[in-house]
């Protein structure tokens, strides 16, 4: 009986060594195409796509990749979703890039998203942990910000941009440490969605992180 547990035991982790290994390679492609989508969009200057374009496209391509997840056709859906989002952020990184010290910030932002990244990483991986617990403070948060973003069309607070900003910092470790942890425990196979969680909880607190940057000088 233990010879069986410990077979297991064997099987599970280098399931879990191959998922994030594959998660942690896709993750690193699709962040170069993110920057050099994002790097095309800057060039071009290509306007913001707006509102309702933005989340047609990130949550029809989220659909489609979840619906392909098992299969390869499930790769490309990830680079079209994360070219995407490089895309809409060209014209964030214009704005910022406009300014005095945008430079400035959005390197900043960049390297504490990156450290973050690491740090909350590295702890996952390390401590082994169960972070399940983390899953009803994603599940308030979400509703809680999603709250904050719709008053926020209505209510133009500064207070509520740096609660929304923070939330938005705060959730996206949240998510960082959860996923990572499923994948090193066994709980997460699927490294397409892995990829793309860990992906948008990236894309998420670069952009936080630079909007408290850009508040903290008075940008």
């Amino acid at each position: 009986m233990r010879y069986t547990d410990a077979l297991s035991t064997t099987h599970t982790s280098q399931a879990a060594n191959k998922t994030l290994r594959n998660t942690y390679g896709l993750l690193s492609l699709t962040l170069l195409f993110s920057a050099f989508t994002a790097g095309v969009s800057v060039v071009m200057n290509l306007p913001p796509m707006g509102l309702i374009i933005t989340l047609v496209g990130f949550y029809g391509l989220l659909f489609l990749t979840h619906k392909c997840k098992n299969s390869a056709a499930g790769i490309l859906c990830v680079f079209a979703l994360t070219g995407f989002m490089g895309l809409t952020l060209g014209p964030i990184l214009n704005m910022y890039l406009n300014m005095a010290n945008g430079g400035t910030l959005i390197m900043s932002a960049l390297a504490m998203t990156g450290l973050s990244f690491m740090g909350l990483s590295a702890y996952a991986l390390i401590s082994k942990k169960d972070f399940s617990f983390l899953n009803g403070f994603i599940t308030i948060g979400f509703f809680a910000l999603l709250f904050a973003m719709v008053a926020g069309f209505f209510i133009q607070l500064p207070a509520l941009q740096i609660f929304i900003s923070v939330g938005f910092t705060l959730f996206s470790a949240a998510i960082i440490l959860l996923q990572t942890s499923e994948i090193v425990r066994g709980g997460e196979t699927n490294y397409i969605m892995a990829t793309v969680n860990l992906y948008v909880s990236l894309y998420n607190m670069f952009l936080s992180l630079l909007s408290l940057f850009g508040m903290a000088s008075d940008d």
